[in-house]
């Protein structure tokens, strides 16, 4: 893992409201795990800031939303919370359907659209959306983890967002896949190569989850999208490590893409482990 951070060469130091702090940003351990169901190709497709940025579709009318929950331990920038509410997409030639799930960062263009990143700190939350553009707020985070499961409860002033659980099932495999995302930052887009490693498992069809979206306007434009009633897929890391460089513009005149603001206060986050 030494080895791995060998690659993060020291950058500039940034400053954004709340938030100081040099790039690239060295995430070293982390609880991650996430969910990722079928939606409404015509109601994402509406949301991307690009005409060239295409949902990857899984059928004629359906295509991909991600959630991943993350706990960052030990990072450059403290520890804090952060659940991802994501859509997987190629920018440049529309792709064919399920292809580029399964080649994941060796398929060109493939990333993250972002549509909001909640987090538990104003530094945070400054930080990412001052460099790249990340729709980020502060909510409050409760995790529990266990060696049979992953737990967040995402909430902001007591009312949930999302509730969902991960079973940490699946064969295990090595991967130094980048994770790869795309935001908006001024009206222009931002493509972002994060270097990662870990040790993942999936699932497919999971038997073992749960997940509720509550009554909140991120939950309520979630079920909106018409995700699907369960996910297809499951994914948890037994470790995982990143680096976040700073990110690069890719296009100008991009449609706005905020996300949801929330209060101008600190998050909340509680973890909770079991052995």
């Amino acid at each position: 893992m030494t080895a791995f951070f060998d690659q993060a060469s020291p950058g500039k130091t940034v400053k954004h409201k709340k938030a100081v702090f040099d790039l690239p940003i060295q995430y070293y351990r982390d609880d991650f795990f996430g969910l990722f169901f079928s939606a409404e190709l015509a109601k994402l497709s509406a949301l991307m800031p690009s005409p060239n940025l295409h949902p990857v579709r899984v059928g004629k009318r359906k295509a991909v939303i991600g959630i991943a929950a993350f706990n960052y331990i030990d990072t450059t920038i403290g520890p804090y919370g952060e659940v991802g509410i994501v859509v997987p997409v190629v920018y440049g030639k529309k792709p064919l359907p399920w292809v580029p799930l399964l080649r994941e960062a060796r398929h060109p263009g493939f990333g993250m659209l972002v549509l909001h990143l909640p987090v538990t700190t104003l530094k945070a939350r400054d930080g990412g959306r001052g460099v790249w553009g990340y729709p980020k707020f502060t909510a409050d985070m409760e995790f529990t983890i266990t060696p049979e499961f992953m737990r967040c409860r995402l909430s902001e002033r007591k009312k949930c967002i999302i509730d969902m659980k991960v079973s940490r099932a699946g064969p295990l495999r090595r991967s130094t896949l980048p994770l790869v995302t795309y935001t908006v930052k001024e009206n222009r887009l931002i493509r972002t190569v994060i270097p990662q490693t870990g040790v993942f498992r999936d699932r497919l069809f999971p038997r073992e989850y749960a997940f509720e979206a509550g009554d909140h306007p991120v939950a309520e434009e979630l079920l909106g999208l018409g995700i699907s009633g369960r996910p297809f897929l499951s994914r948890c890391a037994a470790e995982r490590a990143a680096i976040l460089p700073a990110g690069e513009e890719i296009e100008e005149g991009a449609a706005a893409l905020d996300g949801y603001r929330g209060a101008e206060k600190e998050g909340g986050l509680k973890v909770l482990y079991q052995p």
